[in-house]
């Protein structure tokens, strides 16, 4: 059985702070996703897994607790525990700039890898205590907020005592993400102290790698994605999400077209003929293999054709109408 991870990173928006947001509406619209249609963020998704039977790893950002105190970060800890789902850490270092204490001295980097290992130190270490503050249970996996880790990143995270990163993804790489591991690893592999999880991705066109997240792979995609998995005998496969995802880019609308998928996915998962189970980070046995490589779902045209098509009727439907129209089934 292939071991899929259904990931969630749970985070303030930035760029809402930015816009002038009152963090109250950014908890509601970023976090909970309350919109014109309801509230379709973390909740919803936890609702979905439960009528499933699925549980899911929700990563959650810790930093604006510097910002706005630790009881928004609080508030988000305590449905996803209350829930019976896994609370993992996750960090923007974006909000450095923004905290009235500046721990750094004015040092900046758009990821955690952009610091050197002192400063990636002190940021996760104190991310891990802002987390464990606000009610979360000592965490034992982490990924980069924009996939930004390198390999310092993975030892300070083994020296701290976490046992995964979820941060590599091979789509990312020669950008954001620095571990330097080969594009091929599919699979969990021993990394600097720790167990590598990559984040699933299959071949759009060939050679070209696309990243399994909700919204950048159709449900016909992923489908065949995970089929591939169970057929290779994959060891994990990462799916990767946010507490935001079910929503159009400004948050106003539902996003009728992500919704389905999430729903295809949960219907999917659960059922145990597919050669898959559901699982979280508690489920894993620690080791990697030697390589960590593996098989991918190679590129097929009628499938990636049919997704650029869909996602050219969603943006019209839920990004450019204001009306915000329903899907067409």
């Amino acid at each position: 059985m292939t071991n899929v991870l259904y990931t969630v990173d749970t985070e303030l928006s930035l760029g809402s702070h930015q816009r002038g947001v009152d963090p109250e509406t950014n908890l509601q619209q970023s976090v909970f996703g309350h919109c014109a249609d309801g509230a379709f963020g973390i909740g919803y998704q936890m609702q979905a897994l439960d009528a499933h039977g699925l549980k899911g790893v929700f990563f959650v950002d810790p930093m604006p607790a510097e910002v706005f105190g630790l009881d928004i970060v609080k508030r988000i800890v305590d449905p996803v525990l209350a829930a019976g789902h896994e609370v993992q850490l996750h960090i923007h270092t974006e909000w450095l700039k923004h905290m009235p204490v500046d721990p750094l001295d004015g040092r900046r980097g758009p990821n955690i890898g952009s610091f050197d290992e002192a400063d990636q130190s002190f940021l996760l270490g104190r991310a891990t205590e802002l987390l464990i503050a606000a009610g979360a249970p000592r965490p034992t996996a982490f990924r980069a907020g924009n996939y930004g880790a390198d390999d310092t990143t993975l030892k300070v995270l083994a020296g701290l005592g976490f046992r995964y990163d979820s941060s590599f993804n091979p789509a990312y790489l020669g950008g954001a993400c620095r571990i330097a591991l080969p594009a091929s690893t599919v699979n969990p592999v021993r990394r600097n102290g720790l167990t590598e999880l990559p984040v699933a991705c299959i071949y759009d066109v060939p050679g070209r790698l696309r990243h399994a997240q909700l919204c950048a792979l159709s449900a016909w995609e992923l489908r065949a994605a995970l089929a591939h998995a169970a057929a290779q005998g994959q060891q994990a496969f990462t799916i990767v999400s946010h507490s935001f995802e079910l929503l159009s880019r400004d948050r106003k609308r539902v996003n009728r077209q992500i919704v389905k998928r999430f729903e295809a996915m949960c219907r999917l998962l659960s059922d145990p003929a597919n050669g898959l189970t559901a699982a979280v980070f508690a489920d894993l046995p620690e080791a990697g293999s030697a390589t960590g490589e593996g098989g991918r779902l190679p590129a097929d045209r009628g499938r990636t054709m049919h997704r650029v098509g869909a996602q050219f009727l969603a943006a019209l439907l839920y990004e450019r109408n204001p009306n915000g129209l329903p899907a067409l089934s």
